[in-house]
């Protein structure tokens, strides 16, 4: 029913006359408004009184370091770094982690500590530091050269191959990316692009024996004996120690994996 089709209010007078009551009666119930069959509805709870919540202000930002601070953290990053050449690995991350609290915003001091925690095995904090870089300045080369190589030794071959292809596009002449990406196509078998990568690393570090190895290795699995002890005679030319087995170990450190040392070994006997 419209608004304007209800009926007018009856006056005080006309409630008192029988006729009037009646015809009220029945227009009740034909509104379903008076009849007993149905539960008289019930007021609706009162809605809970909701108070404006106060507005929360933003984190304030931390005040910038300051000189005090980055002269403190230039010596503490030198005493980890030279922790670190002696292996103290403990004592470098504790003295490096030091240095990036008063300087946060020193952006290679954190990839500093990134990477020392790369090579204390510690693979989940370094990929949270260099990660946190990353997330203020994606485009830092260092930062993702460093991160690739802890995805590539972790075993997660695709944010490797990720990370090192933007690190080389951003850097074309960036040898780490080029070396880091042949030894993950390599795990990955796709050797045509191992290949392709280790020579472009070869060319813009032709004094490294690592680049060479890792070419020795992507020949070796593209059925390329020739080419890959080519390739690893050069390795040795450049660096002697890599005649014998026992160093090869070493490679550990440049990121091969123990499957593609145990191919260096293969490659060196077969010659």
């Amino acid at each position: 029913m419209h608004y304007s089709d209800r009926p007018p209010n009856p006056t005080r007078s006309e409630l008192r006359s029988p006729s009037t009551y009646w015809k009220v009666t029945i227009a009740l119930l034909t509104l379903g408004l008076g009849s007993c069959d149905r539960p008289i509805p019930q007021p609706a709870p009162p809605s809970p009184s909701i108070s404006p919540v106060a507005a929360t202000a933003p984190p304030l930002a931390p005040p910038p370091p300051t000189a005090a601070d980055r002269a403190a953290a230039n010596t503490l990053r030198q005493q980890g770094l030279d922790y670190r050449k002696q292996g103290r690995y403990d004592e470098a991350i504790a003295a490096l982690q030091k240095a990036v609290e008063l300087d946060p915003s020193n952006v290679s001091g954190r990839v500093i500590l990134g990477w020392t925690l790369h090579l204390a095995g510690r693979e989940t904090a370094a990929a949270e530091q260099l990660n946190q870089v990353l997330a203020q300045q994606p485009n830092d080369v260092p930062a993702l050269n460093a991160l690739g190589i802890v995805y590539l030794v972790s075993g997660d071959l695709t944010a490797a191959v990720q990370t090192h292809q933007k690190a080389v596009t951003l850097q074309p002449d960036n040898e780490i990316g080029y070396f880091n990406l042949s030894l993950a196509y390599h795990r990955l078998n796709r050797y045509s692009e191992a290949i392709a990568n280790a020579q472009r690393a070869t060319q813009l570090e032709p004094e490294n024996p690592h680049p060479w190895m890792a070419l020795a290795i992507a020949h070796w699995g593209n059925n390329e004996t020739a080419q890959a002890q080519t390739a690893y005679q050069q390795a040795v030319r450049l660096d002697a120690r890599y005649r014998n087995a026992a160093t090869l170990q070493r490679l550990t450190f440049a990121g091969f994996s123990q499957n593609q040392i145990q191919l260096t070994e293969i490659i060196r006997q077969s010659m």
